[in-house]
């Protein structure tokens, strides 16, 4: 079983849903007493958020980039980036390290594609919905057509993932939004909406709805399972 390495702490509330899930995903695959390898590092986010304000980016690199080579020393055989926003940096970071990351983006594309879906909507931060690291991923790699929220909305789904969701607060009028807003999307052709920040999918499940959702932190675990478990 290969190590995997969690970068995470953006939010600690998605984090420990990374850690779960990751280790659930090896008990039901392999029995018994069977937990997943992990070397983890955990940051502290307040820092890291007042650098997104700032657009101070290349000083979170490097405070990520120091993170993940930690991480690397500690045995880890490949990297996740436990958050969707942040992976705005994961270029940097790869150029630190001598590990693969997992790229969150590229793990959600493979479900799309696997399901025949053609186009998306997507939710997460302002700046995974409005700058072109995540969304110019999607289309420019792996052909898949994206639309997200109106100005105002967006700010709703930011507003509720950094005021809320990180603080680990539940509200139902917040998943009444999202839900609207799911359904705006859906109703200008997304074929399903993609949780675009690993907290979304702790406020809302595809219970919820009748529009299929794509949880990027379930998604992003179980790619990192089978990798895990691959023995090639």
């Amino acid at each position: 079983m290969k190590t995997i390495g969690l970068l995470g702490g953006m939010s600690w509330e998605s984090t420990a849903h990374y850690y779960s899930d990751l280790n659930e995903g090896v008990k039901k695959a392999l029995g018994g007493l069977h937990s997943a390898k992990i070397a983890m590092i955990s940051v502290d986010f307040a820092p890291i958020e007042k650098m997104q304000k700032s657009g101070d980016w290349d000083a979170s690199a490097v405070m990520l980039s120091d993170a993940a080579k930690r991480i690397e020393a500690a045995g880890a055989d490949f990297l996740l980036i436990c958050t969707n926003t942040m992976h705005i940096v994961a270029p940097q970071i790869e150029e630190n390290i001598n590990i693969p990351i997992l790229h969150i983006a590229d793990a959600t594309a493979d479900v799309i594609k696997s399901s025949n879906i053609r186009k998306v909507g997507l939710l997460g931060t302002a700046f995974t919905m409005e700058k072109d690291f995540y969304k110019g991923r999607l289309e420019s790699e792996h052909g898949i057509s994206v639309i997200t929220p109106d100005e105002v909305d967006r700010k709703i789904v930011h507003d509720v993932i950094m005021q809320e969701l990180c603080l680990g607060k539940i509200e139902d009028s917040s998943r009444k939004e999202y839900l609207r807003i799911i359904e705006s999307l859906a109703a200008s052709g997304a074929e399903a909406v993609i949780l675009g920040c690993t907290e979304i999918g702790i406020l809302v499940k595809q219970t919820d709805t009748g529009v299929p959702l794509l949880d990027t932190t379930a998604i992003h675990g179980e790619k990192a399972i089978e990798l895990a478990l691959n023995s090639g």
